[in-house]
């Protein structure tokens, strides 16, 4: 599976562009989800959750830069580096997902880790 057709990776590009609109739409309504940073976890049940959550953030000049993706079935996995302000890499992020039979996003879990990489990040992308 190439970047370009893992559907994590362009919910990421549209979150991280400002397309929040486009970038939940690709969730279904009832996307359960958890998002496990640093000392707490986000979990909800649907779409608004996630919005919250995006929302909550305030703005941030922050991107997902994606440098590996898998699927296997139904399960999307999607590895890569945060970026902040450009060029500095705050840590690295795993996704993974569930994609049901109509491309939407059913079930979601990330998490973020601030010291561990597994892999080095083009910061081209």
């Amino acid at each position: 599976m190439s970047l370009n057709e893992s559907t994590l990776v362009t919910y990421y590009a549209r979150i991280d562009s400002g397309d929040l609109d486009g970038g939940l739409e690709l969730l279904a309504d009832g996307v359960s989800f958890a998002i496990i940073l640093p000392g707490t976890a986000v979990r909800g049940e649907d779409r608004q959750g996630v919005r919250e959550y995006l929302e909550g953030r305030g703005p941030v000049d922050r991107r997902h830069v994606p440098t590996h993706a898998t699927r296997e079935g139904e399960l999307e996995f999607v590895y890569g580096a945060v970026v902040e302000d450009g060029v500095t890499i705050t840590g690295h992020f795993l996704a993974s997902a569930r994609i049901g039979e109509d491309g939407l996003i059913t079930g979601y879990q990330v998490a973020f880790d601030p010291e561990l990489g597994l892999a080095s990040p083009t910061l081209a992308a």
